[in-house]
């Protein structure tokens, strides 16, 4: 990754994120009964890339598909009006059907709670799984919604104001990047 600003902070490293996300897969895969029934459902952006590496390293020890799906929260969020004026929507892809299906939801940072909340209630307009579980990357506290993770990478605390990220540099290497406030 190239220099970060004095207001940065590598957290991991894309090798140390890539062994957090297999250190993730073995701890799924110790839990991990009737794979037939599972999809993984990135949330986007994040956690859709995280995702899609968990698939990888899952499907590699169990030998069976799983199916992948990825979820737009945006119009789901309680804080829409406030997040800018011209939100960036991406795109929902479920194309599978997840009723009675044992659903891994999957982001790459967990903070206060809202977004796995929105998260859920979009799943849940598309169907009616058996379970959900939820994986995320960096779980950095300050919740304000009684959400927890399943499956949590690393634990990092962060203070008021510092945001945790995945970050893409150089092309399909992904870092995680603690940012501080402007002083």
């Amino acid at each position: 990754m190239s220099a970060l600003s004095p207001r940065e902070e590598m957290l991991l490293s894309a090798d140390e994120t890539r062994t957090v996300i297999q250190q993730m897969a073995g701890k799924i895969l110790a839990n991990l009964n009737q794979p037939e029934k599972r999809v993984l459902v990135g949330i986007r952006r994040g956690g859709a890339v995280v995702a899609r590496l968990l698939r990888a390293q899952l499907q590699a020890a169990v030998q069976v598909e799983i199916p992948i799906g990825y979820l737009d929260i945006t119009f789901y969020r309680d804080d829409l009006r406030t997040i800018a004026p011209n939100p960036v929507v991406g795109a929902t892809d479920l194309a599978m059907s997840i009723d009675n299906r044992r659903i891994i939801l999957v982001d790459d940072v967990l903070f206060t709670g809202r977004t796995i909340r929105a998260a859920l209630n979009a799943l849940f307009d598309y169907g009616r799984p058996e379970g959900v579980e939820l994986a995320v990357l960096v779980d950095r506290g300050g919740r304000q919604l009684p959400i927890q993770p399943d499956y949590a990478g690393r634990l990092v605390e962060a203070g008021s104001g510092e945001t945790i990220k995945l970050v893409e540099h150089p092309p399909g290497e992904w870092n995680v990047v603690r940012r501080r406030p402007v002083t």
